[in-house]
C-alpha cells in the first residue's frame, strides 16, 4: 500500500496541551477553566504540561527520528499578546533545521481571557481581533512558513465552549454558542483576508474542522431527521458559508425558537467563504442517532437538543469512542464529492492505558488503529479523494483538556514528573510508515 508522491506524514499538538511556561504569557480561559474545581479531572491544568516551551529543540530532535515530514502545532494567542513571538521563531526555525516542514494553526481553543471578559465568541469583536493576530503572525513567520490554518474545531470552541460548557469558558446557553459559531466563521474569513495580504503568493491556507460522521440507526422518518438536524448543526454550520455561499435554510429553521440569527451581517458569509487551498479534516469516530426523546441540557446541538444517539457498540477506544475506520473513507470521499477541496487528515489517533515496562512502551491496539485508518485514508485515495497529508494525534502525551492526563494519545510516553519521553510501539510503527511512505 503505496501513497502518492509527496504525501506529507506529520504529527500534531496544540499550545496549551504541550506548552506549559505560563508565566512567559497573559491567562486563556483554559488557564481559567482549568483551575476552577470540577471543571478537569484531578484538577489538573496546562501550567506546565510536557514543558515543551523548554524542551522544543529535544522535542523536534525526536521528530526527526522518527521521520516526520512535518509538525503541525498551534500559537498561543495569549503568548503573543504578551509580546513572545521569539519562541515560534525559534521553534519554526528548528524544525527547518531538521527537514521538518511547521503546519501552523493559529487558533487552537486558547482566547485571551481579556477577549472573554469582553464577551468572547459571542462578540463581534473578537473576530475582528483574531485577523489583526493573524496578520501580526503572518508578518513575522509568514516567510519561513508554507501551511497556516486558522482555526482547529470551531464546533469545539463554539458548541462545547458555549452550548455545554464542557470545555472553556464553560458557559451553557444555546443562543451564545450558534453566535460563537458565527463569530468563529467570521474570525476565519477575516483571518484568510489578513494572511493573503501577508504571505507570500504560494503559501497555504486551511482550515480544520472536526465533521460528524453521523448516520441514522435505520430507515424510520424520526432517525433520518435526528441525522439530517446532526448534520445541520454538527457540520453543514461551518460547511455551508464556507463553500456554499451561506447557512443552510433548514439549520436556520431548526434554531429558529434559540436565536433570531440577528448577529449575521451583510457581507458576513462572502467573507466567511474566502477561497482556501485544503481542508482539515480531524477524525477520531463515527455516531449513529435513534431518533428523539427528552431534551438533554445543557446541550451542545441547540435546537436540536431531543435527539437520541445510539449506544456505542463493538471496540472502543478508553474515551469510550466506537473505532470505525471504515467511517473515515465515508467522510472523505463525501467531503470530496460534495465539496472538492483538496484535503487532509490533520488529526487521527486514540487513547489508550499505556505503562512503560523495561523501558519500552507496548501499545498494540493504538498500531491497530494507527493501521486501519491509514489504510482508510488510502482506500479514500483510491476512490478518487484528493488527500494531502495524514497527521497523527499526538506526538506526545499531553494535557487531554477536561480529562486532564488521564488520556494518553500519544505515540510518545510522557512520565508527567520527570518529563522523560519514551517511543511507544506505534511511533517506531509510524517511523516504518513514513519510511515505506504507505505500509
Amino acid at each position: 500500500m503505496r501513497f502518492p508522491e509527496g504525501f506529507l506524514w506529520g504529527a500534531a499538538t496544540a499550545a496549551y496541551q504541550v506548552e506549559g511556561a505560563v508565566e512567559g504569557r497573559g491567562p486563556s480561559i483554559w488557564d481559567t477553566f482549568s483551575h476552577t474545581p470540577g471543571k478537569v479531572d484531578n484538577g489538573d491544568t496546562g501550567d506546565v504540561a510536557v514543558d515543551h516551551y523548554r524542551r522544543f529543540r529535544s522535542d523536534v530532535a525526536l521528530m526527526a527520528d522518527i521521520g516526520l515530514k512535518a509538525y503541525r502545532f498551534s500559537v498561543s494567542w495569549p503568548r503573543v499578546l504578551a509580546g513572545d513571538l521569539d519562541f515560534y521563531a525559534n521553534l519554526v526555525d528548528e524544525l527547518l533545521g531538521h527537514g521538518i516542514m511547521p503546519v501552523l494553526t493559529l487558533y487552537h481553543w486558547d482566547l485571551p481571557q481579556e477577549l472573554e471578559d469582553a464577551g468572547g465568541w459571542t462578540a463581534r469583536d473578537t473576530a475582528a481581533r483574531f485577523a489583526d493576530y493573524a496578520a501580526v503572525v503572518a508578518a513575522r513567520l509568514g516567510d519561513r512558513v508554507p501551511l497556516w490554518t486558522t482555526l482547529n474545531e470551531p464546533w469545539c470552541s463554539a458548541f462545547l465552549g458555549y452550548g455545554s460548557g464542557l470545555h472553556a469558558p464553560g458557559r451553557t446557553d444555546g443562543a451564545a454558542a450558534l453566535a460563537a459559531a458565527h463569530h468563529l466563521n467570521l474570525a476565519h474569513g477575516w483571518g484568510v483576508q489578513a494572511l493573503r495580504a501577508a504571505l507570500p503568493s504560494d503559501a497555504q491556507v486551511s482550515i480544520a474542522l472536526n465533521p460528524h460522521a453521523v448516520s441514522p440507526a435505520d430507515d424510520s422518518a424520526d432517525a433520518v431527521e435526528a441525522a439530517r438536524r446532526i448534520d445541520a448543526v454538527g457540520n453543514r454550520v461551518f460547511l455551508g458559508p464556507l463553500f456554499r455561499g451561506g447557512y443552510p435554510d433548514d439549520l436556520m429553521l431548526d434554531t429558529l425558537a434559540v436565536t433570531d440569527w440577528s448577529f449575521v451581517r451583510d457581507g458576513d458569509e462572502a467573507a466567511i467563504g474566502a477561497p482556501i487551498d485544503v481542508l482539515g479534516i480531524n477524525y477520531y469516530s463515527t455516531a449513529v442517532v435513534e431518533g428523539f426523546g427528552p431534551r438533554v441540557e445543557p446541550s451542545p446541538w441547540p435546537g436540536s437538543e431531543h435527539v437520541r444517539f445510539a449506544p456505542v457498540t463493538g471496540p472502543v477506544t478508553e474515551m469510550d469512542w466506537g473505532i470505525d475506520p471504515g467511517g473515515l473513507t465515508d467522510l472523505l470521499v463525501g467531503v470530496h464529492r460534495e465539496y472538492g477541496v483538496p484535503l487532509m487528515v490533520t488529526e487521527n489517533g486514540a487513547a489508550f492505558p499505556d505503562t512503560v515496562v523495561d523501558g519500552a512502551v507496548s501499545d498494540p491496539s493504538r498500531v491497530e488503529y494507527l493501521r486501519s485508518h491509514v489504510g482508510a485514508v488510502h482506500e479514500a485515495i483510491t476512490a478518487g479523494a484528493d488527500l494531502r497529508g495524514y497527521f497523527v494525534w499526538s506526538l506526545v502525551d499531553n494535557f487531554e483538556w477536561s480529562y486532564g492526563y488521564a488520556k494518553r494519545f500519544g505515540i510518545v510516553h510522557v512520565d508527567y514528573a520527570t518529563q522523560r519521553r519514551v517511543w511507544k510501539d506505534s511511533a517506531h510503527w509510524y517511523r516504518e510508515v513514513i519510511k515505506a511512505n504507505g505500509t
